[in-house]
């Protein structure tokens, strides 16, 4: 009984390595731009390759990150419980398992889903690995850098179906972006004191009134409301979805303005919490529009 376990817990530490939730939303994002680009069931085993691969991919990425800030998340109050900085996990195992986990994803992604996928993977975890983690020590240029590689996995399921990288599919990638940052600014803002401490340079680590961090975040959501109506203008959606990203894309302005105006930390959760709800409500409206 013991052995099994110390086999549980190590498995679920390798899981929580991955970090689920986040290849969770991953995968969200990459159906809806699969299903954006060809919305049928027709090619059900071809999304099933794409988001397999992906996993990988997104798998590899999000432990290559645990273990180069390791040092960091021991600082962290929010972190420090993680399986590497608790020391449950040897750090050369989790990191040789995180470059084959990646590796293979993009292996795989390019031997039975495209090039142009499994370019757009290799990219994705290059850039969030050796650009984002390390730039998060030096400069809150981190959050920008970051949201790149946050929002190619909706082109990477763009390409999957189209075998190309369309315009369309960079108009999904823009809304992407665009709502990462007010989703990143509120949550550094709500664990300012745990960034400050690991010398994180965030926004909101010199922002102790959170006056600029949340204007930002207004100016964000801002952009996200025209952008996020592109989809109906080139024709890929249709007037729900138009309407429907109207009162979405108002609804996070607004929250954003309201912690704008007043930076509590009941407004900070509110916008962060929003921010969770607004993608899949967005993304699902979108795709059944599409196909619809």
């Amino acid at each position: 009984m013991v052995g099994v376990s110390v086999s549980s817990r190590a498995a679920a530490d390798l899981i929580e390595l991955t970090k689920p939730r986040i290849i969770l939303m991953v995968m969200l994002t990459v159906a809806a731009g699969f299903w954006m680009a060809s919305p049928s069931t027709q090619h059900g085993l071809l999304l099933f390759h794409v988001l397999l691969g992906t996993v990988l991919v997104a798998a590899g990425t999000n432990a290559l990150n645990q273990v180069a800030e390791r040092d960091l998340d021991a600082l962290m109050r929010r972190t420090r419980s993680r399986p590497l900085p608790a020391g449950r996990l040897d750090v050369a195992t989790a990191a040789a398992l995180a470059w084959l986990s990646g590796i293979s994803g993009v292996v795989y992604l390019a031997a039975w889903v495209n090039s142009i996928v499994a370019t757009l993977a290799a990219v994705t975890l290059v850039s969030y690995v050796f650009g984002y983690t390390p730039l998060k020590r030096h400069s809150s240029v981190a959050t920008l850098v970051g949201a790149i590689p946050g929002a190619l996995p909706i082109v990477g399921g763009w390409a999957a179906a189209t075998g190309g990288l369309e315009s369309q599919a960079w108009a999904l990638f823009a809304i992407l972006f665009l709502w990462q940052l007010p989703h990143f600014l509120s949550l550094g803002w709500l664990y300012r004191e745990d960034y400050a401490r690991a010398d994180v340079k965030t926004l909101s680590t010199n922002d102790s009134d959170g006056r600029r961090t949340f204007r930002y975040a207004c100016l964000y959501a801002a952009a996200l409301l025209p952008v996020s109506l592109v989809p109906t203008l080139i024709g890929i959606t249709g007037g729900v979805y138009f309407f429907g990203a109207v009162l979405l894309s108002s609804a996070f302005l607004y929250v954003s303005s309201v912690a704008a105006r007043s930076t509590t930390g009941s407004n900070a959760r509110r916008l962060f919490t929003c921010s969770l709800v607004y993608l899949p409500l967005l993304l699902v409206l979108m795709v059944v529009n599409r196909v619809a």
